[in-house]
């Protein structure tokens, strides 16, 4: 394809010469229940784009659920960027990326996990190109890592209460979030109190009730978590008016997190106050630099930040992390954990997750390199015949 006249081609353009997609299906450690879905493994939608200069970018695209939490999906993402993304990035130099950005937004209505994927895979090429690292790309970093809350999502007191203990005793979390909202309120409340009995001052309890509650079922539930112990909670209803009549009324801090799309709707949650804490997450928010602007929405109006997942595999948490890196406040850490429910990796180096933090790489573009062989062997469109799909249940291992 022709390269448009709008953005002409210098003589050093990296031109963008092809563009790959394949979905990878990997087991989760344990069944990840949410209020919407139980998870007993996750698809990531890889994507790389292949340059003229001999530089590689890749990103990728997750979802929580398939389509249980959200309009996108996987295979949507692939079949979109294989479709209508791809024939505006072949031809284009690479360089460009906010402009290349820009003609994708104009051209292309949504698709914001996919266009996250796309343009984690523009940075990382530069990066590479200009032997930076992505969160320098971004407009530099303030921190080297990154606080990681963990998730304790398998619906059984007893077993996340031991979940949360090996997680200290390894120190690898000190902060733990609970998904809640399948339960009656009053069982919810139980469950997380019991948890935070036993953890005491050593651990941090949240949860996640992702929209589950009325309102009326909210105010009863958060005066309940409050008395608990329990610091935030996120999402507990649907409606931003609702969690903005919420917000204030009792000792605990209210997450914004599946009402906070991007930019135009952080304006909206900050203009109407509904919200003490946004949960940012760079595919939510559309890409890596929409979700800066969300930050800087946030930090105008006061409202405190959270780094959000929507359980990202190894490369979409390390973009977050990058991304992450570069806010200038950052008050309620992150729970960017998504590659260690995880029973396989497929970097040749694993993430560094020690003392309760994530390392942001140094290196250039995002830092990582993939484990060809073992992506290659995952990869949905090349399984062998006896391999476990990621959506059957698998057993549980011991976490690491």
């Amino acid at each position: 394809m022709q390269h448009s006249p709008s953005l002409p081609l210098p003589a050093s353009a990296a031109v963008i010469e092809r563009v790959e997609t394949f979905l990878v299906d990997l087991p989760t450690i344990r069944p990840h229940q949410l209020s919407m879905a139980t998870m007993n493994g996750q698809t990531l939608m890889l994507v790389r784009l292949y340059c003229s200069d001999g530089t590689v970018g890749v990103g990728e695209g997750t979802t929580i659920g398939g389509l249980a939490y959200g309009a996108e999906s996987p295979e949507g993402m692939k079949l979109a960027i294989d479709t209508y993304f791809a024939p505006l990035l072949v031809g284009a130099d690479a360089n460009h990326v906010p402009a290349l950005m820009a003609r994708l937004n104009k051209a292309i209505k949504e698709n914001r996990f996919a266009k996250c994927a796309v343009e984690t895979a523009l940075f990382d090429a530069l990066g590479h190109r200009t032997g930076l690292p992505v969160s320098q790309l971004l407009g530099g970093r303030v921190r080297d890592s990154l606080p990681v809350a963990w998730t304790l999502a398998s619906g059984d007191t007893a077993k996340d209460i031991d979940e949360a203990e090996r997680m200290l005793a390894l120190r690898r979390h000190k902060t733990f979030k609970l998904k809640i909202g399948r339960r009656s309120v009053a069982a919810d409340v139980a469950h997380v109190a019991a948890i935070k009995k036993a953890l005491g001052d050593r651990g941090a309890v949240r949860v996640d009730v992702n929209m589950a509650w009325s309102e009326l079922e909210a105010q009863q539930g958060l005066a309940g978590l409050a008395d608990a112990g329990c610091e935030l909670v996120e999402q507990p209803v649907a409606s931003a008016e609702a969690m903005g009549r919420l917000k204030g009324r009792h000792p605990i801090a209210v997450m914004a997190d599946e009402s906070l799309t991007g930019p135009a709707s952080a304006f909206a949650l900050a203009r109407d106050a509904a919200a003490d804490v946004f949960a940012v997450k760079t595919e939510q928010s559309g890409g890596l630099q929409a979700a800066q602007q969300v930050a800087a929405i946030a930090d105008a109006a006061g409202i405190e930040l959270y780094g959000g997942t929507m359980l990202e595999g190894a490369v979409g948490t390390i973009a977050s992390a990058h991304v992450f890196a570069t806010f200038k406040h950052l008050q309620w850490g992150t729970e960017l954990f998504g590659p260690l429910l995880l029973t396989e990796e497929i970097l040749a180096e694993p993430l560094q997750y020690r003392d309760f933090e994530l390392a942001v790489p140094t290196a250039t573009g995002l830092g990582i390199a993939l484990d060809e062989e073992r992506v290659q062997y995952f990869r949905r469109d090349k399984k062998r015949s006896g391999m476990v799909a990621a959506a059957q249940p698998t057993p549980q291992p011991q976490i690491a």
